[in-house]
């Protein structure tokens, strides 16, 4: 059959649009890569950023030969991964991919700074094939309605990710970081906190404003051009509550921060932006201009609680704060999503279907995590040597030092000198 010029030129608008936007979603593992690399110790830059890179290249392909039929499979439409089509379905396979590839590395930066290499591309090979894809299968993927839709009568609202990749990524990363336990000098025996910090304040600000940019593939992109008109309405709106909500998240987070210490936290700053375009990530599309500014800055003012929450009262060492930014600001966001609404909502029954989606999402995230990191650490791989974690994983894990400069033979090729270097977490300042 062949179609009319006006759907030709429609899908050709579509297609180009979801690649364009799909490239700007994959520019976020820059960010990705700079946020995390400026967050943990000079040593162990090299196994972020390796880590980074693999993460996509593991998981993208593992994605292509499993983890789409598996979506399929379990969403109700038999196996059909993403090898046995052809054309623009290589196009929405890619468009899934990055999404996938975007919670599986949220979890890097969870447990940096002492999880063996081997063990994190295991759980990113898993992930890619089965967790994520079932996430996706009881919600996108599904051939008829979602799974909350079935229980609860009432389908559960996610337009890009909000829970179903950030809330599903921060969950995922605070369970594996629990079971890794913290990094050497961490914690006190008393369960006070000792303060590792991250190597380039820079890099993680650079990190915040790459990924930042990237987001608007992530909402914006999620929205087509054209269906049966053009769609800007929509655009429109997810464009303005993105931004808004980016907006507050920092200054929510600073606020907070300044009224507990008397400080703006410049970490806390670029953290509270990045909680609060994921919180808006699941709504962005619904949400009225008021919505955006609440929540916004709620996503970025519960931050440096639920940081401290984690560091103090749990004694679980997040070291890239996934779970203030990822988990709870998504699952803050997902759960607003009646409360905010442009439009008139049934509030009790769509706040109870949200309700149910992020505890479905949740569960199965941390249930699977969970018994992934138990075998691994039962059988004595998940976590490195305390020698290898002092000398740092750059060297341990990877024979490499990312600043040659400040290692440990004392003089460089060009003929300088470096001085002794003292680390906090464990390491001598004689290494």
């Amino acid at each position: 059959m062949v179609l009319a010029p006006l759907q030709v030129t429609a899908d050709a608008l579509n297609y180009t649009w979801i690649l364009v936007v799909s490239f700007l979603i994959f520019f976020m593992h820059a960010g990705f890569a700079m946020l995390e690399a400026g967050q943990v110790r000079s040593k162990n830059v090299a196994n972020q950023l390796t880590k980074n890179l693999l993460t996509w290249s593991v998981g993208v392909t593992v994605f292509f030969a499993i983890g789409s039929g598996i979506a399929s499979l379990a969403g109700g439409g038999g196996f059909s991964a993403a090898f046995m089509t052809t054309g623009t379905g290589w196009i929405d396979w890619l468009y899934g991919a990055v999404f996938a590839m975007t919670a599986a590395t949220i979890v890097s930066g969870a447990v940096a700074g002492r999880a063996k290499l081997r063990a994190y591309m295991t759980y990113t090979f898993l992930l890619a094939a089965v967790i994520y894809p079932v996430v996706i299968a009881m919600t996108w993927s599904s051939t008829g309605p979602g799974l909350v839709e079935v229980i609860t009568g009432t389908a559960f609202t996610d337009f890009a990710g909000g829970m179903i990749v950030h809330g599903m990524g921060g969950i995922a990363g605070l369970t594996a970081a629990a079971i890794l336990g913290p990094r050497m000098g961490r914690f006190n025996e008393d369960g006070s906190a000792n303060v590792i910090p991250g190597h380039s304040m820079t890099f993680a600000v650079l990190g915040t404003l790459i990924l930042a940019f990237g987001w608007y593939g992530f909402n914006v992109g999620t929205s087509a051009i054209i269906g049966d008109a053009f769609l800007g309405e929509q655009l429109g709106r997810v464009a303005m509550t993105t931004t808004i909500s980016m907006a507050m998240g920092a200054i929510g987070a600073a606020g907070v921060a300044w009224f507990k210490t008397g400080k703006v936290d410049t970490l806390y700053v670029a953290n509270g932006l990045l909680a609060g375009l994921v919180g808006i990530t699941a709504i962005p599309h619904t949400t009225a201009w008021w919505g955006a500014f609440v929540v916004g800055i709620l996503s970025g003012a519960q931050l440096p609680i639920v940081f401290n929450f984690v560091e103090r009262t749990l004694n679980i060492d997040d070291v890239c704060a996934v779970f203030p930014v990822h988990g709870s600001a998504g699952v803050l966001g997902t759960l607003l999503y009646p409360f905010v609404a442009a439009g008139s909502v049934a509030i009790v029954p769509a706040f109870i279907a949200q309700f149910v989606g992020v505890v479905i999402i949740g569960g199965w995230t941390l249930t699977a995590t969970a018994v992934i990191w138990f075998v691994l650490k039962s059988v004595g791989q998940a976590r490195v040597t305390p020698e290898h974690e002092q000398e740092g994983l750059d060297v341990s894990e990877h024979g490499v030092e990312t600043y040659p400069e400040f290692g440990s033979d004392g003089v460089v090729a060009d003929g300088g000198n470096v001085s002794e270097m003292i680390r906090s977490d464990g390491g001598s300042k004689d290494e």
